[in-house]
């Protein structure tokens, strides 16, 4: 895979995605969706729907909250250019659109969520548009006005296509990862300070020992400052995908490279998921018993074990993107792309032994395809986006309710 055109089909699977979420399918599904949701005893809202015009259209991205309850995300197109949008949600389902991409300088296609600071500032990436059309880090203010941090100039000594979200640390110094380019042209690992000076923290290399084309994922960071994250690609065999940690002198170390095939998973994306311990949680898109995506579990010494094997059947989900998150008693929770009654994507508990419980299934008129992870807030209710479905078929935030 050397161009944006083989990797993963962008815009024939992402832009072009056929707008069938099977609506057809509502009315002969009430009964059993019925008897699925007592089960589940979950209540989902649909706090707002796209229609794809001025608004937005089609968030592919996870949720950020501030403390009133307000959510702040990302549409992929839509608004007055039809390059996406920043928008806010409110608890009452009011939208606004903070900023639209112009396409130009400001940025376009923004894939990834959204991050906060302490001054409710938002910070945010575009996979394409900015000076040299390469993609963009930006930031919105309170007011709603953007300013591009950095423009990426892509070859050899910068990265390009940024499609992942950022990271902040403690001060002020934003993190993230781009899909192409830098040194091999496998992508990057940037930086920016607090001045707006980007440095390049490490290009992939690809092959055995390096990972390759960090796709949809987001990196963590542990108290010494190391950096963890998945890609794609690389690793031994069949280049798979890996699980990596860079440290602060920047240099990588593959934790665990995928096998792929039915016994393990491939190609993940994501953010991982670290717990007390170090150890490191995560899924992938493909691969596994059923070739519908693993939760996989990766103990600081690198030994993996694989703790689900989706199946895609209506009582489990399909495609996982965006990873898990655990709670204080050690279950663990995600969405996936497909699957579920109507294979629109599911909501899902995974206890500590891997038993999966659906917490709602979308069937098309409530949202189908979850690509962004989930927000949880502090009274137990979950958070996101649907990449299609609702009223209007351009997507739609939702809320689930114990």
């Amino acid at each position: 895979m050397t161009n944006l055109g083989q990797c993963r089909g962008w815009i024939s699977r992402i832009l072009l995605r056929a707008a069938n979420s099977a609506f057809a399918m509502a009315a002969v599904l009430v009964l059993g969706l019925a008897a699925i949701e007592s089960a589940q005893a979950q209540t989902l809202t649909t706090l707002y729907n796209f229609t794809g015009g001025t608004d937005g259209g089609s968030p592919y991205a996870a949720l950020v909250q501030d403390e009133a309850g307000n959510l702040y995300g990302t549409t992929l197109v839509g608004g007055a250019s039809k390059h996406g949008t920043v928008f806010k949600v409110s608890q009452s389902g009011k939208e606004t659109v903070l900023h639209a991409f112009t396409g130009g300088a400001d940025g376009s296609w923004p894939f990834a969520g959204l991050i906060r600071d302490n001054a409710s500032n938002l910070y945010g990436t575009t996979q394409r548009g900015g000076s040299s059309r390469h993609g963009t880090v930006f930031k919105v203010d309170t007011n709603g006005t953007e300013t591009v941090l950095h423009s990426f100039a892509g070859g050899a000594s910068d990265g390009c296509f940024p499609v992942g979200g950022l990271l902040l640390d403690k001060a002020g110094n934003l993190y993230g990862t781009t899909y192409q380019c830098g040194a091999s042209g496998y992508g990057t690992v940037f930086r920016i300070d607090t001045s707006g000076a980007e440095t390049v923290l490490h290009s992939f290399a690809g092959g055995s020992s390096d990972g390759a084309y960090p796709y949809y994922t987001s990196l963590i960071m542990d108290k010494a400052g190391n950096l963890y994250g998945v890609t794609e690609q690389g690793g031994g065999g069949n280049s798979n995908g890996v699980v990596y940690k860079l440290n602060k002198s920047g240099t990588l170390t593959v934790l665990y490279g995928f096998t792929g095939r039915s016994s393990d998973g491939c190609n993940p994306l994501g953010s991982p998921f670290m717990d007390k311990q170090g150890n490191l949680y995560g899924t992938t898109h493909a691969c596994g018993a059923s070739n519908e995506g693993i939760v996989w579990k990766v103990s600081k010494k690198g030994t993996e074990t694989v703790l689900h094997n989706f199946t895609g059947k209506s009582s489990d989900g399909a495609y996982p993107y965006a990873g898990v998150m655990m709670d204080a008693k050690g279950n663990f929770y995600g969405d996936t792309e497909e699957g579920g009654l109507a294979s629109d994507g599911t909501v899902y508990e995974m206890s500590k032994t891997g038993t999966i419980t659906l917490l709602h299934t979308f069937i098309g008129s409530d949202g189908a395809n979850l690509f962004g992870g989930l927000l949880r807030d502090s009274k137990g209710n979950f958070y996101g986006t649907t990449y299609q479905g609702g009223s209007s078929r351009s997507g739609t935030v939702w809320k689930l309710t114990p």
